[in-house]
């Protein structure tokens, strides 16, 4: 979610680049920052405009004011509720104006933003965003200190903090607080995920400049400053394990059945990658029903005073977890139309995570393309496009999915690399869609992308406007991906979404989610109440249209009306699956105790405002007019809204503008480029750099970079008006050290080795993989009148279950091809083939594995 903590006295790098944007791009910056901000301040010594393609500036010789973060975590059951606290202090002579830009998940519902100054509580109002701007300015004007919490206009993903005329040696601190909903990762664990990384996001020709272009940025190596952060966790399930990728203190549990515990981030942990913690209960997969009090049910206190009739929060909230079920033994459908998205801008480069020889992006979703390919049933029809700058499709159309096709593809694949520049995903969105679908054939959409995108709303309507055309499922890949973006364009898409960080492997969730987008469309989903004479239920958020087996899927409803006794509600979640109408029912109580916090009302008054913002009808006056209501009566902020806190008890009026502090952040920092359409990108890689940074120029039309020791300052010119790029720094290493060569692994050259129809060829490849020569291969079929290649695929399918038993998820549904091609022409010999084969590779698979 937030705020890294900065680079302090110590700065990581001298490198600075100054750009001179082409005057038409310049004065639209000029009035963005006009649109945002009317009181003139005196502006750092970061580049005032970056390149519209979202170049990196790294932080140069200057204090920054932000000093360290402490963060609380309260996680009961699926929900969490965050307190955050920055401490800031202003070491220099001036008065200074402290802006952080940070990444938050899209779902989190922030509704309380304070400052703390010289002892005193300043807590924040949450106004209508053009009015918080105005009283945020009139205030700095004043020379009184004033403190600005807002959510970035193009992605909800995206705050910024302002701390106003902070003067010199003078302490603040600002806490915000926010709840979110937690995710259940397929494995069973609860997932909370404090984020770090907000890579800047590559901004199209003709938009405007993403707020993430102008983060002066740090590389990851040398961060020199930590987090804490405190987590407690309940679950009337009970708590089994607490893991993460971070170092954690022991688990502690809090009382003796395990339902209570906590852990803590290790001492010294640096703030530089997302922080993951992977709670698994004793039992997860349950539905519920969680029933809030309204405020204005109960004489509880209140956190903002009384709460008007009428208000979201006066009435009773039901929060519903469905986990769906379908009919046992249902088979996948063998039709559709799979088209495969695929980023290839240069920040594919960039590796998965920051540990030594980590692969790149691009090579994992190769991989996963390749597994894929391999997983697709025969009688489909597919394509593949890379985006960029540009884009490019692999067939002119959707073709047949047969061997020669497979093979084609997956030659194509193997070949890709990061080369395309910028992410501008819009235009292949709207050329795939232009493309006339096939009747028998559902779209399946598969979207790969790093996330580094600017114009996030647009991709999202995009995917909207063609939704009962298609199913949208998106992979956001490394730190730092766009939640709003991979979240949102799953949702408008009836798809689901997956996000791959750290050491995560790709390719076990893109074929959970190749599973779903092979179960039958569900249709007709419809919620039933039934409730006692007096109560009614209002739908807040929208009721899931795309329903997957093993997917939770939340509803928020208002309950409206008086309960007189311990009466019980119920709710049908209903859907048509195939020819059958299938029936989820949950009960649960009506009369509750009021919570101390009203976290389910909050999280519902955030599912409205995201569901308002991004209906088809999110700019019409009377939709602002429900956004802005919801909004300001919850406390939530919403696209319209900003918290806004001054301290009126000034003590020392500031004379004079302050100094704006752009706070530095972590990033993964490689130097590579792309030049493509007019633009030009750095890429942020994870690898950190030891050394300054050389100044480089352009070599050649390729877009390769060359360093320049005594270059001078020049312009580049790429099609348009010149940019100016002056580099004052001497030494830099150019990229990183180049990875080491890795082993392909067994399992990824077995797949690779697949025929479209689910069968193995005997080649010397798969005999290495197999351990066993082509001889002994030959030699031991116990069916010579049997094609060899059904005995080599018998054999590859009892090396699967041998071998890889713990990655199952990746190779299932291609070796329920080999199965079934198998049983198919094995005919009554298949019996004989899987007991040699046990004993040709010493396994002891049951023959049930074939259907036996």
């Amino acid at each position: 979610m937030f705020p890294p903590l900065p680079l302090q006295d110590t700065p990581c790098s001298d490198y600075t680049e100054i750009i001179t944007l082409p005057a038409h791009q310049e004065e639209r910056h000029r009035e963005q920052i006009r649109k945002h901000r009317t009181v003139r301040r005196q502006p750092s010594i970061m580049p005032p405009f970056p390149p519209c393609c979202g170049l990196i500036i790294v932080a140069s010789r200057q204090p920054v004011p932000l000093q360290g973060i402490w963060v609380d975590v309260q996680v009961k059951g699926f929900v969490a509720d965050v307190s955050a606290t920055l401490k800031y202090k202003n070491k220099e002579e001036k008065a200074v104006e402290a802006v952080f830009v940070f990444p938050m998940d899209e779902d989190s519902a922030v509704y309380s933003f304070e400052a703390t100054i010289e002892g005193k509580k300043i807590v924040a109002d949450l106004q209508e965003k053009k009015e918080a701007h105005k009283t945020y300015d009139e205030a700095i004007s004043r020379g009184e200190q004033a403190f600005l919490l807002e959510e970035d206009e193009s992605s909800a993903d995206i705050f910024s903090c302002s701390v106003g005329n902070l003067p010199p040696g003078q302490e603040a601190e600002v806490t915000l607080k926010y709840v979110r909903e937690l995710p259940v990762e397929a494995d069973g664990a609860v997932r909370f995920v404090l984020p770090a990384i907000l890579n800047p996001r590559y901004t199209p020709k003709d938009h405007d400049v993403s707020i993430t272009a102008t983060r002066p940025q740090v590389p990851i190596g040398e961060i020199p400053y930590t987090l804490s952060l405190n987590a407690h966790f309940q679950s009337t399930y009970g708590i089994a394990k607490i893991e993460s990728k971070c170092n954690i203190t022991p688990l502690e549990y809090t009382d003796s059945d395990k339902t209570s515990a906590k852990v803590s981030l290790a001492e010294g942990h640096k703030f530089d990658r997302d922080v993951e913690l992977l709670a698994y209960y004793m039992d997860v997969n349950k539905p519920s029903v969680i029933v809030e009090a309204g405020l204005g049910a109960t004489d509880a206190a209140q956190e903002s005073g009384p709460t008007p009739s009428g208000s979201i929060m006066a009435e009773s909230m039901a929060m519903l977890n469905f986990y769906p079920s379908f009919p046992a033994g249902q088979e996948q459908s063998n039709c559709g139309e799979f088209i495969f998205l695929v980023d290839r801008s240069g920040s594919m480069e960039c590796s998965m995570n920051s540990e030594p020889n980590a692969p790149q992006r691009i090579h994992s979703a190769r991989e996963t393309l390749v597994l894929l390919l391999k997983s697709l049933p025969l009688g489909c029809y597919f394509n593949i496009y890379g985006f960029g700058s540009h884009f490019e499709a692999f067939f002119p159309e959707s073709v047949e999915y047969t061997q020669q096709t497979m093979e084609e593809a997956v030659k194509k694949v193997n070949e890709m690399d990061a080369s395309f520049g910028g992410t501008e995903i819009l235009q292949p969105l709207k050329k795939i869609y232009q493309t006339a679908g096939r009747a028998e054939h559902p779209r399946q959409l598969f979207v790969f992308t790093d996330g580094e995108v600017g114009n996030t709303k647009q991709v999202i309507d995009e995917v909207q406007k063609n939704a009962q055309k298609h199913r949208c499922f998106t992979f956001g890949i490394g730190e730092g991906a766009s939640t709003s973006l991979i979240k949102g364009m799953a949702r408008v898409g009836s798809g689901v979404f997956e996000f791959i960080t750290g050491k995560d492997r790709m390719q076990p969730k893109a074929l959970r989610t190749l599973k779903c987008s092979l179960q039958p469309t569900v249709k007709d989903v419809s919620l039933t109440w039934t409730l006692p004479s007096g109560v009614e239920a209002t739908v807040l958020s929208k009721v899931p249209t795309a329903i997957f087996q093993g997917q939770r899927s939340i509803v928020y409803a208002q309950l409206k009306g008086k309960v007189e006794n311990e009466a019980d509600g119920q709710v049908c979640l209903q859907y048509k699956f195939k020819d059958e109408m299938i029936k989820n029912d949950l009960r649960f109580p009506l009369k509750v105790q009021n919570a101390g916090r009203p976290t389910i009302h909050r999280l519902a008054s955030k599912a409205l405002i995201s569901e308002l913002e991004q209906g088809t009808e999110s700019q019409s006056e009377e939709v602002k007019k429900k956004i802005l209501e919801t909004s300001l009566q919850s406390g939530v902020v919403s696209s319209l809204t900003a918290y806004v806190a001054v301290n009126k008890d000034t003590k020392t009026r500031v004379e004079g503008p302050p100094v704006r502090r752009d706070v530095p952040a972590p990033a993964f920092m490689m130097m590579g480029s792309a030049f493509h359409g007019g633009h030009r990108m750095m890429a942020c890689c994870a690898a950190p750099m030891a050394k300054p940074m050389k100044r480089m120029t352009k070599d050649g039309e390729n877009g390769a970079l060359r360093s320049n020791a005594t270059a001078s300052p020049r312009a580049l010119s790429f099609g348009g008006p010149p940019v100016t790029l002056n580099f004052p720094i001497e030494e830099i290493d150019v990229g990183a050290p180049p990875l080491a060569v890795l082993e392909t692994p067994a399992l990824v050259r077995l797949i690779s080795l697949q025929n479209a129809d689910g069968s193995w060829n005997l080649t010397p490849q798969i005999s290495a993989v197999l351990g066993i020569s082509e001889t002994d291969i030959k030699t031991g079929n116990p069916d010579q009148n049997v094609e060899v290649s059904v005995w080599v695929t018998v054999l590859a399918v009892i090396w699967l279950h041998t071998t890889c038993v713990d990655q199952r998820e990746e190779w299932e549904l291609l070796e329920g091809k080999a199965v079934s091609w198998v049983r198919a022409k094995a005919g009554s010999s298949l019996g004989e083939f899987v007991r040699v084969g046990n004993e040709l590779l010493k396994s002891s698979v049951d023959p049930k594995v074939f259907g036996l």
